[in-house]
């Protein structure tokens, strides 16, 4: 199979682009490299990959339309995991037209590559970060998610909504992901267990938020990696038992899905860091604060439908996890 992947130097892009290419795929990756965080991280992960024999990498701006266009024409794709976005929710509030740019724009050109590519699915990374002030939990991808509380949340929840228009209009199959917190080697800098690791190595004090009483369900890079191959062998099928007097926003009449992709395992954050105090052998100095603006209070993943539909579901524990993460971390740092 012939797959494009965005955000092929990132995190979870680059993971998922050596695992399709060690079945057999032939991978074009595409990535703007842009400096929000170090590039010699990107650089470092797209090293473990580049040279492979059925990887080509272009580097480009999802916003460019007229070079995404030609990408599609030059290399008639099977299929299309979208992982390339502007990241970070706190981030949104200091510069929210990247996330205009890159997370509407660039994959409105996604979007029309697919249409125009007859492209047989699109798998596309959405975020927890949709379920905004949603406090039923777990969070089923079944519940309205019509009140985001960040940018970045109401961009992925848009990126739901335009999916579902290219299903119904164009008969494309899209499954939207719903990721919770994923972190492991390779992770960004500017997320919490990279930043927490850091300062403890450092002796410096670590920001704790919401004075560590809130929960997230940390996911594994190598199950969130293991999720997104699973749905993107499946194409996304029409629910024909949808029924728009109540309409279901996980399904639809269209080849439409969203699934939530989370370990199904919510971690106070307190617990985290001692986790990660454990494999450094150091205690954190510690600065208790309250609640930042966009952050969701607690992030509980619903994954009954994955498994029902996948037989699969999430594995590894935040004390392997973590532990896997450390000793990439020395070693990469050279700590």
């Amino acid at each position: 199979m012939k797959v494009l992947v965005t955000g092929s130097a990132g995190f979870i892009g680059s993971a998922v682009s050596i695992k399709l290419l060690a079945r057999g795929d032939t991978i074009i990756g595409v990535d703007n490299h842009n400096d929000y965080y170090d590039p010699l991280l990107k650089e470092a992960r797209l090293e473990r990959h580049i040279n492979h024999p059925n990887y080509k990498h272009v580097r480009i701006n999802l916003e460019d339309r007229d070079g995404m266009a030609r990408i599609f024409k030059e290399y008639n794709f099977d299929a299309v995991i979208n992982l390339a976005a502007q990241a970070g929710v706190r981030y949104s509030l200091e510069n929210p037209m990247s996330y205009i740019d890159s997370n509407l724009i660039g994959f409105a050109n996604i979007l029309e590559g697919c249409r125009h590519s007859n492209i047989g699915h699109l798998v596309y990374a959405s975020s927890s970060s949709v379920y905004g002030l949603n406090s039923q939990q777990p969070f089923s991808t079944h519940n309205s998610t019509n009140h985001p509380i960040s940018l970045y949340a109401a961009t992925k929840k848009a990126n739901e909504l335009m999916a579902h228009s290219y299903s119904h209009l164009y008969n494309l199959p899209t499954t939207g992901l719903r990721f919770f917190t994923v972190y492991g080697p390779y992770d960004r800098p500017d997320m919490a267990l990279q930043k927490f690791t850091r300062s403890i190595m450092s002796n410096e004090t670590i920001k704790v938020y919401n004075y560590g009483k809130h929960k997230r369900d940390f996911t594994y890079i190598d199950d969130v990696v293991a999720g997104v191959i699973k749905v993107l062998d499946r194409p996304a099928p029409s629910n024909m038992q949808w029924d728009n007097s109540k309409p279901d926003p996980a399904s639809s009449l269209a080849q439409y899905r969203i699934y939530n992709l989370g370990n199904n395992n919510p971690v106070e954050l307190m617990d985290y860091i001692k986790a990660l105090e454990l494999s450094l052998g150091k205690v954190a100095k510690k600065e208790l604060l309250p609640m930042q603006a966009g952050d969701v209070l607690d992030t509980f993943a619903d994954v009954d439908d994955l498994v029902k539909d996948f037989s699969f579901k999430p594995r590894v524990s935040i004390s392997e996890g973590i532990e896997n993460f450390v000793q990439w971390y020395l070693n990469y740092y050279h700590n």
